[in-house]
C-alpha cells in the first residue's frame, strides 16, 4: 500500500516520534539505561529543525556532487582560451565529426561514462562507510552552533542568545532572498520579451524569431551548430572584453524590480 498511497511527511514524522517514544521507554529500563536523547539522535528525530552545521554540510555535499560539471567547465574554458592549441584543434575536429555524424553522439557519451568508470576502479572505496567528522563539519563549528543544534523545540534559551541567533539567521536569509530575487528578475526578463512591456525590445525579438525561423528552415541545423561551436571556441584574439549583444539586450529588458516596495 505504501506504493499506491505513500505516507506524507507529517505522517512519517509522527511515526518517527512514536517509535522514538517506544524505544526510549524500553531502553530506559535497560542496564545500563539509555537516555532518550541518544535514541532521538540515532533515529534522526528533529532532522528538519534548523541547524547551521547541517545546512553548510549539505551545501558542501551538493557542491561536491556537481564537482564533475565544474571540472568539465574548467576544461572547456581552457579549450576555448587556447591554453593548449593542439588540444583545442583536436576538440574542434571531434566536435565537427559529432555534428556531421550525429548518430555517434549517444554512443560516445556512454563510452565516455564507461571509460571514466573504469579509470575510477583503482580509487574505489575499500572500506565500509563510517561517521565522517569532516563531512559533518564537526571539527570546524563553534560551540554556539552545537548549543543551537541541541536546543529544545520550542527553545529554552534567554532573549539575548535568541537575538544573536535571530540576527545571524536574518543575514543568511538575506543572502538567500537576494539570490531568489535575481532568479525572479531573470524569469521576468525572459517573460517580458513577448509581453510588449518594452515595445521596441518585443519588436526586435519577434523580428529575430522570424529571421531565425526562415534561416533554420532553409539551412540544415548542423551548419548552425558548427558555427555556434566554432564561434564559442574562437581564439582570444578575436574576443572582446565587453558583454555580447544578446547579453546586453537581455540585461536591458524590463523587470518588476522597480515596482516592489
Amino acid at each position: 500500500m505504501h506504493y499506491l498511497l505513500p505516507l506524507s511527511v507529517y505522517q512519517i514524522e509522527s511515526l518517527r516520534h512514536q517509535a522514538t517514544h517506544t524505544l526510549s521507554s524500553r531502553l530506559r529500563r535497560a542496564e545500563p539505561p539509555l537516555q532518550s536523547e541518544v535514541v532521538e539522535y540515532m533515529l534522526d528525530v528533529g532532522s528538519n529543525v534548523w541547524s547551521l552545521r547541517r545546512g553548510r554540510a549539505n551545501l558542501e555535499r551538493l557542491l561536491a556532487a556537481f564537482n564533475l560539471l565544474v571540472e568539465a567547465w574548467k576544461w572547456f574554458d581552457q579549450i576555448r582560451k587556447w591554453k593548449n592549441p593542439i588540444s583545442t584543434m583536436a576538440v574542434h575536429f571531434l566536435y565537427s565529426m559529432l555534428i556531421l555524424f550525429p548518430d555517434m553522439i549517444l554512443p560516445l557519451v556512454f563510452l565516455i561514462c564507461v571509460v571514466h568508470g573504469a579509470s575510477q576502479f583503482r580509487k574505489r572505496p575499500r572500506h565500509p562507510p563510517h561517521m565522517d567528522t569532516k563531512l559533518s563539519l564537526v571539527e570546524s563549528v563553534q560551540s554556539d552552533d552545537f548549543d543551537e543544534e541541541f536546543d529544545t523545540f520550542p527553545t529554552s534559551k534567554n532573549v539575548k542568545v535568541l537575538k544573536k541567533r535571530y540576527d545571524r539567521l536574518r543575514s543568511i536569509a538575506g543572502r538567500m532572498m537576494t539570490i531568489i530575487g535575481d532568479l525572479a528578475t531573470q524569469a521576468e526578463r525572459l517573460n517580458s520579451m513577448l509581453s510588449w512591456r518594452d515595445p521596441r525590445a518585443t519588436s526586435l525579438f519577434m523580428a529575430f524569431c522570424l529571421i531565425a525561423c526562415i534561416a533554420f528552415y532553409l539551412v540544415p541545423w548542423r551548419f548552425f551548430a558548427l558555427g555556434f561551436g566554432f564561434f564559442g571556441m574562437r581564439h582570444p584574439r578575436f574576443r572582446i572584453s565587453i558583454p555580447s549583444m544578446p547579453q546586453n539586450f537581455f540585461k536591458r529588458l524590463p523587470a518588476r524590480t522597480d515596482s516592489m516596495i
